[in-house]
């Protein structure tokens, strides 16, 4: 998008216009639950569906260009998720005998797509290898394409850190498929 285009949907949004909507979860939607597939959330349709629910709430007090707006999603998609995680430290079963959180997906996202393209499995087993530090921000660099400052403002450190977790992320992964014998 343009960034008078952007400027036109997000105005459209924020009065309500479906069409905007439609625009707005195409755009970003694959990349949230990119984002959570690859931090290995349980649900994660579910919880992006919760953050655009905050998205609609909020979307009128936003003020900013596009780089901000995926900012400002990934920063609430960051605190679903680590809240979604505390909840389930304490409650770690609440599902109902005999029902399923497993989500119900009708076509793979495209990230899904591209994650079994590179060996889908061994991809998110190479992931584990990383801190949950570095595993967020690869994430957001990579699977979300976000910019370092836009990952900075997500995870809520310096972009000299987040340079840092990167370079010390890729080191791991890259010191991981040596010690595989994956070639790629």
């Amino acid at each position: 998008m343009t960034i008078s285009e952007f400027d036109g949907v997000l105005a459209a949004a924020q009065e309500g216009s479906e069409w905007a909507w439609d625009l707005l979860v195409r755009d970003v939607g694959p990349r949230l639950i990119g984002f959570f597939r690859t931090r290995g959330v349980a649900d994660p349709e579910g919880l992006a569906g919760d953050v655009f629910v905050d998205l609609a709430r909020n979307i009128d007090g936003f003020d900013g260009d596009e780089a901000g707006f995926r900012s400002w999603v990934f920063v609430i998609a960051y605190r679903r998720m680590s809240d979604e995680w505390r909840r389930q430290r304490r409650r770690p079963d609440e599902t109902p005998s005999g029902l399923t959180t497993e989500p119900v997906e009708l076509a793979p996202s495209a990230e899904q797509v591209a994650i079994e393209a590179l060996g889908g499995i061994e991809a998110t087993r190479l992931l584990e290898v990383l801190t949950d530090d570095q595993r967020d921000v690869i994430s957001l660099r990579v699977v979300v394409g976000l910019t370092l400052a836009e990952t900075a403002q997500v995870v809520g450190k310096p972009v000299g850190a987040v340079k840092a977790l990167q370079r010390r992320g890729v080191s791991a992964l890259r010191r991981e498929i040596e010690r595989q014998g994956v070639s790629r």
